[in-house]
């Protein structure tokens, strides 16, 4: 199997192994790994964030990871722009670049291109949010099919933020979010990727989603809370919905006791990886399905 030659992308839930399968695969096609997680390019999470440890990056080199301030915005479209220069560079250099990361946006953009919908005023989108509040899901989706009848049959009434997105982008610019999409080119072919999305079985993962909580608290994780809630971050920023912030400052402000903290952190990091695998069995039908059984298979194949 030939690698080399293209850009190699691994998607999967947090706590699937990414990051030390990537750098076994790294090591056999003399690749350098790319970061494609949102969360791990804050430079105040380390541990949090579950980043590469610093042996790992010593011996295959990363990139964009633990790069940005919390403070600052950093968005889908940054990320994009940094790593197709990065891509460029790697290959440049006869590498193969290898992006992985949970951050399923990310990969999105990267494959499908970025759609360039305008920016829509913070008045106006809080308009939108009112109106779904008042209406109520049913009907506010009714009224959204109505406005852009290419919305019906793509949405579920129940999905409260892509009906509220759809209904702001056809209000605001006077075209369906659809066919913003459908204008939405990526730079590269289809045949310029190798997708691998590694599909763990639900009880392993939660075996070692429980072991990472415990791992994150043991490694220093509360210390880490502690010095980003001295930064005063703005709690609607990014960041600052990093799993085990809030629960760190529950724990600080004595409202849970350390045991309480690792299982709010292990449920909500469970919760976080569904959504993930959600998003893969929906968006990545393309993509190379490998368990926990097939990465050693698979890298003895290249």
């Amino acid at each position: 199997m030939d690698l080399k030659s293209k850009i190699i992308l691994i998607y999967g839930p947090t706590a699937s192994g990414k990051s030390q399968f990537a750098i076994k695969l790294a090591k056999k096609i003399n690749g350098e790994i790319v970061n494609a997680d949102s969360m791990q390019v804050y430079k105040e999470f380390k541990t949090l964030s579950a980043r590469p440890f610093l042996k790992d990056c010593q011996k295959i080199k990363h990139h964009l990871y633990g790069f940005k301030k919390a403070r600052n915005k950093f968005s889908t479209g940054d990320w994009l722009k940094l790593v197709k220069k990065k891509i460029s560079e790697i290959k440049k250099n006869k590498k193969t670049p290898i992006l992985v990361g949970g951050t399923g946006l990310y990969f999105k953009s990267l494959t499908d291109g970025l759609v360039k919908i305008p920016n829509i005023p913070v008045k106006f989108r809080t308009k939108i949010r009112t109106l779904h509040k008042k209406l109520g899901p049913k009907k506010f989706y009714l009224d959204l099919i109505k406005l852009d009848p290419l919305s019906k049959n793509r949405i579920n009434p129940s999905d409260t933020q892509r009906t509220i997105r759809a209904y702001e982008v056809k209000s605001y610019t006077k075209k369906s979010i659809y066919l913003w999409f459908k204008n939405t080119k990526s730079d590269y072919e289809k045949d310029d990727f190798y997708k691998i999305y590694l599909d763990y079985p639900r009880t392993d993962l939660l075996k070692r989603i429980n072991t990472r909580a415990e791992e994150m608290i043991k490694n220093g994780a509360i210390l880490e809370v502690k010095r980003f809630i001295k930064l005063k971050v703005p709690r609607d920023k990014t960041a600052s919905k990093a799993i085990g912030v809030e629960e760190i400052r529950d724990y600080f402000n004595k409202k849970i006791q350390i045991s309480d903290l690792i299982e709010k952190i292990s449920i909500k990091t469970r919760q976080y990886a569904k959504r993930q695998s959600t998003w893969g069995r929906g968006n990545m039908l393309d993509w190379n399905k490998i368990n926990s059984d097939g990465l050693n298979k698979f890298l003895k194949k290249i």
